[in-house]
């Protein structure tokens, strides 16, 4: 599962590892916040003992300054999988920060970044890129190149630029070019929205692993219909019933780890990933969003769930 901020919180990852992801990653982690202690920034590190294979996605630019973090803030976390950093995300506030998808400007940085990383770490380093800013400045290939000589362990390309952000269809071919031109284990990422999508993307490229990203977004059953694909099993669906059931118990996990009023204001993105295109998702979605309190949350779901399944 990809880090996605806002979206791949402790109580997240763990209701998508009981349902077959191999490796979920935190929210994306700004260097700087954990380097000046900021209280938001720290609790995203929040792992559970009982989380096993998590990874920790971090961004930044200064190679000092995220050497120091890796060395004070992370290399104590026993239970972390992987480290990544992040040289692919588009939004605006960190392009202008000269951060995240920006470094695919500035490979020598590239390079000198991850080569600090691989030295500071105890845990296994990666890397995420994007195929370059723009059409015109295509470098996936070099910044590929450069993050192996750097002695990173794997590298996952979202097959888009910059510019196109989540727009258009994801270049598989740039997957299949990087596996073929690189050493290291190569995942591809982007458009994986079923199993048949994760076979296709293995066929088509010959990369060494997948990693979902909006194709898990309300349906954290696609890891175990990856599963069946790769192990030429049939998959059944989750029926309505399985879906009302995994809303209930995301929220009572997430009221595990935060406040309640905190818990209903966040859920209501999840709410309406996991009911879109479920039959009256529109009136029980705003029924949801106006409530107050998790008892009205919950009579809301079970008065629904037993109107569906009378029916």
């Amino acid at each position: 599962m990809a880090p996605m901020a806002g979206v791949t919180d402790r109580a997240f990852r763990e209701i998508l590892k009981e349902h077959s992801a191999d490796i979920c990653f935190t929210e994306m982690v700004n260097v700087k916040g954990l380097y000046y202690g900021d209280e938001g920034t720290s609790r995203i590190l929040d792992i559970s003992e009982q989380e096993k294979n998590t990874g920790i996605q971090i961004f930044g630019r200064d190679p000092i300054i995220i050497a120091k973090v890796i060395d004070e803030k992370l290399n104590h976390i026993d239970n972390l999988a992987v480290l990544d950093f992040n040289i692919g995300c588009p939004a605006p506030k960190i392009f202008k920060n000269k951060e995240g998808s920006y470094l695919m400007k500035e490979p020598k940085l590239v390079y000198e970044i991850l080569k600090k990383m691989v030295e500071v770490s105890r845990h296994p380093v990666s890397a995420k890129i994007r195929l370059g800013v723009d059409e015109n400045s295509k470098n996936y290939l070099e910044i590929a190149k450069a993050a192996e000589e750097a002695g990173i362990e794997r590298l996952t390309i979202h097959p888009r630029t910059r510019e196109s952000y989540y727009s258009g269809k994801a270049d598989w071919n740039a997957i299949k070019e990087v596996k073929e031109n690189i050493s290291i284990p190569v995942i591809g990422n982007g458009d994986i929205f079923s199993g048949i999508d994760a076979l296709d993307m293995i066929e088509m490229t010959g990369c060494d692993g997948i990693m979902v990203a909006r194709g898990a977004l309300g349906n954290p059953f696609i890891f175990e219909e990856i599963d069946a694909a790769l192990e030429n099993r049939e998959y059944y669906p989750p029926s309505f019933e399985d879906r009302y059931e995994i809303i209930k118990k995301h929220y009572k996990k997430i009221l595990e780890y935060k406040p309640e009023k905190v818990a209903i204001r966040e859920m209501r993105k999840h709410i309406a990933w996991y009911l879109k295109g479920l039959p009256g998702s529109n009136k029980i979605k705003n029924d949801i969003n106006t409530s107050d309190t998790i008892e009205d949350v919950f009579d809301i779901l079970n008065r629904w769930q037993e109107k569906l399944l009378s029916a």
